[in-house]
């Protein structure tokens, strides 16, 4: 990933992928729920062909253990695409399906999250993702949110789970999406909260979108001001020192140098 921005686009739309490439960090190329079953073939036929930078693409790969999986992993090797997401992620074994690649694992079933911990600590998981509509469909729930857009507890939960699943084995954490697109100030408020948190990005459907995640994800100037002097101030003290009023120890300093990174 080179950036906080993931732009999810349909694998059978070329038309996008440039666009696509052009708004966002990074773009997420989606043979899953995006593609209708009938267009499967021509999306993969579209992802070998494409020409975007595949240091800039994520394929989307429909869940281990179906038919679909294996004709999109020969697409992903064909094109020689290097990073995947793999769909309903619900253990290391469908980490073993996906051989050879760098993994984000997308848990969005119950099974799935109640597993993050062990899909993270497999070495080919480079990061993991939630979802909150799958999730909550796994469980033959209704809605991930409350009347006022607020996520219900059982999605905070899921969210926080993999957040700390994926940090706790070193590996990139990929808040999800904000279906409604209008709502600008819901999507800075989450991502200003992912941010805050420790995720390390978030998906988008939409290219409007992600100018607000990029502001979100960026620290201010008072920030980096702060981090800047906090580590000048370190760099003459020796354990834990006291800085503008603040008690400052290892964590802290590794804050200011994340700020500044």
């Amino acid at each position: 990933m080179h950036g906080p921005a993931l732009l999810f686009c349909p694998a059978d739309r070329p038309d996008r992928y440039a666009k696509a490439a052009a708004a966002a960090d990074t773009v997420i190329l989606d043979l899953e729920d995006a593609v209708a079953p009938a267009d499967k073939a021509r999306a993969r036929e579209a992802l070998v062909a494409g020409e975007l930078d595949r240091e800039r693409v994520i394929v989307r790969l429909n869940p281990a253990g179906t038919r679909e999986h294996a004709l999109d992993l020969a697409a992903v090797r064909a094109g020689g695409y290097t990073t995947v997401m793999l769909a309903k992620a619900e253990s290391a074994a469908d980490v073993d399906a996906t051989p050879g690649l760098r993994v984000l694992a997308l848990c969005e079933t119950a099974r799935g999250v109640l597993n993050a911990a062990e899909i993270a600590a497999h070495p080919d998981t480079a990061g993991l993702m939630w979802g909150a509509e799958d999730l909550i469909a796994s469980m033959n729930g209704r809605s991930s949110r409350l009347p006022d857009g607020r996520y219900r507890d059982v999605a905070r939960t899921a969210r926080a789970t993999v957040l700390l699943a994926a940090r706790a084995h070193g590996k990139a954490a990929i808040d999800a999406v904000h279906l409604d697109i209008a709502d600008i100030a819901g999507l800075r408020a989450e991502c200003e909260d992912a941010a805050a948190s420790g995720f390390t990005a978030t998906a988008c459907i939409h290219p409007t979108q992600v100018a607000t995640i990029r502001a979100a994800y960026a620290s201010t100037e008072e920030e980096r001001e702060w981090a800047r002097a906090v580590l000048a101030e370190a760099e003459g003290q020796a354990g834990v020192f006291r800085f503008r009023g603040r008690m400052i120890d290892e964590p802290v300093l590794r804050q200011a140098r994340e700020i500044l990174r």
